[in-house]
């Protein structure tokens, strides 16, 4: 092979190479460089609920580590469905996010025949924010002193005892149908418009009982209107050491009700910007003043690797998937 070929093939090779370099993506640089304008993140919740509480100090810790604007949209209402259909209308770069619960994911999915979004297909799950377990609670001048003898009351008079929530298919109804299911027992569900005006009715005496989170009805706690009878988790809650667990107050062992909420991206995101978004967002979740908002609304960490987050919905959901079935609900 002659000289000046060799330079000619080589020449060829280093114009094919630039070539490649500037018309293929690289997904390193783009995860570099992400973000490159402000990210919105929509949440179904309202202005000044917890989750959404959260939501905003998460964003504005990212604004500051991402050096562009994180803003935090608020689309209560419909079930969550046009918070997700804003969010499945908007940027599928990872500049659109959305937080979602327990219920979007895990619930819905066999509370409807029919739902406007996938949630396998559709959310590229970030991070789990947070998680809390939920308290029974009762009237401070309730009877009842266990969950055993809510348990024994419940059986000698089926159907009579009465639990509330605020709607169908939320945490409080579900965890309050599944302690139904594993007791044996059969009460009555009564729905609420508010959830001000649901554990208003636990004080008053109008519910035998409710299951309530610390930032639900720990105002009326505080105030010594409600009286938490045992948390529905694994272990005590580091607020209220005296309060027992279900299992400790008579209740079937190891019975856990628990909500969560979650960052999640559209699906298909680069694995290096998706990769880099739980990374900050973890980094975030890390710094101290979490701990304080954390305890405002008696939530904790919910530190699991992705692939652990991901078998934990898939478990949860075949768990609701039983509950609803056993208590017939339904949405459509």
């Amino acid at each position: 092979m002659n000289k000046p070929f060799q330079r000619a093939i080589r020449c060829g090779l280093a114009g094919l190479a630039s070539f490649l370099a500037l018309g293929l993506p690289s997904t390193p640089a783009q995860a570099q460089d992400f973000p490159t304008k402000a990210v919105r993140i929509i949440t179904p919740f309202p202005v000044g609920s917890g989750p959404e509480g959260v939501l905003r100090l998460l964003a504005d810790k990212l604004s500051r580590s991402w050096g562009k604007p994180v803003t935090v949209e608020n689309k209560p209402g419909g079930n969550g469905f046009i918070a997700i259909d804003a969010f499945k209308r908007g940027a599928g770069d990872g500049h659109d996010l959305i937080q979602l619960d327990n219920v979007h994911l895990s619930a819905y999915p066999h509370l409807f025949k029919k739902l406007p979004y996938d949630p396998v297909k559709d959310f590229e799950q970030m991070q789990p924010l947070f998680r809390n377990n939920f308290f029974f609670t009762v009237a401070t001048d309730s009877k009842y002193k266990s969950v055993g003898e809510i348990i024994a009351d419940a059986k000698n008079r089926p159907g009579q005892l009465n639990y509330g929530s605020w709607s169908v298919g939320n945490p409080v109804h579900l965890g309050s149908a599944l302690f139904e299911s594993v007791t044996g027992t059969q009460m009555t569900h009564i729905i609420y418009k508010e959830t001000s005006q649901l554990y208003t009715g636990v004080a008053t005496g109008e519910l035998s009982f409710a299951l309530g989170t610390i930032g639900s009805a720990g105002a009326l706690e505080r105030a010594g209107r409600l009286r938490y009878l045992a948390v529905a988790g694994a272990k005590r809650h580091p607020a209220y050491p005296n309060v027992p667990t279900v299992g400790e107050s008579g209740g079937p062992a190891g019975f856990e009700v628990v909500g969560w909420t979650t960052l999640a991206a559209p699906k298909g995101l680069p694995p290096a910007v998706a990769d880099k978004i739980r990374r900050d967002v973890e980094k975030a979740l890390a710094e101290p003043d979490f701990k304080d908002k954390f305890a405002a609304f008696g939530y904790e960490p919910f530190p699991v690797t992705r692939e652990q987050f991901g078998q934990f919905v898939q478990a949860e959901s075949l768990r609701f998937a039983d509950v609803i079935k056993k208590a017939k609900a339904s949405l459509d």
